[in-house]
């Protein structure tokens, strides 16, 4: 379970990398807006807050503590949770557009999965994850492809870890490119 998704930052201590930072940094504004309508969010916007300024505090105060692989990790997260924003934008468009061809909304959507309205909300803005389930429920019901509904990126250190094990392997008929490792969405 991601340790960003809404319903766990209240039980977070703190962010341990700095892809969790961005996506903290990431989430405090997006959810800048849900909090004007609803200010249960208040609560998790300032855990983030607090979250994010002692990770800044233990890992970029010092400038002589910042190293070339420091910033090129920082930039690295960086364009992890650009592609990751982009493919729940685009995802959420695709399932509000195959809504709205089949005469129904949100709400609708909510209904059908058994979640509340604001539960749902969460999902379909990426602050909390689909379940595998709701997944399979829309590319059923709305005919969205499953590719268009999972992110299929590659965690860095699994990515890191195959490409390892496929050196290691010398019987293997398997050679992945940069491409199949690249962040940018098909």
């Amino acid at each position: 379970m991601d340790n960003l998704a809404i319903n766990n930052i209240l039980k977070l201590k703190e962010l341990s990398n700095e892809l969790e930072y961005e996506r903290a940094s990431t989430l405090y504004l997006r959810l800048r807006k849900q909090e004007l309508a609803d200010s249960s969010y208040s609560q998790i916007r300032e855990q983030l807050k607090k979250l994010m300024l002692d990770y800044e505090q233990k890992h970029w105060s010092d400038e002589s503590e910042i190293s070339e692989s420091k910033v090129n990790e920082s930039d690295l997260a960086e364009l992890i949770v650009q592609a990751e924003n982009i493919f729940n934008s685009k995802r959420k468009e695709l399932i509000k557009n195959k809504l709205k061809e089949a005469g129904l909304n949100q709400n609708d959507l909510a209904k059908i999965l058994g979640h509340r309205k604001g539960y749902m909300s969460e999902l379909i803005n990426g602050f909390r994850p689909f379940s595998k389930e709701d997944i399979v429920i829309i590319n059923r019901l709305l005919k969205v492809k499953l590719e268009d509904l999972v992110p299929t990126f590659i965690k860095q250190d699994k990515a890191a870890h195959i490409k390892i094990v496929l050196k290691s392997i010398k019987r293997s008929n398997i050679r992945l490119t940069k491409e199949d490792f690249d962040l940018k969405l098909a």
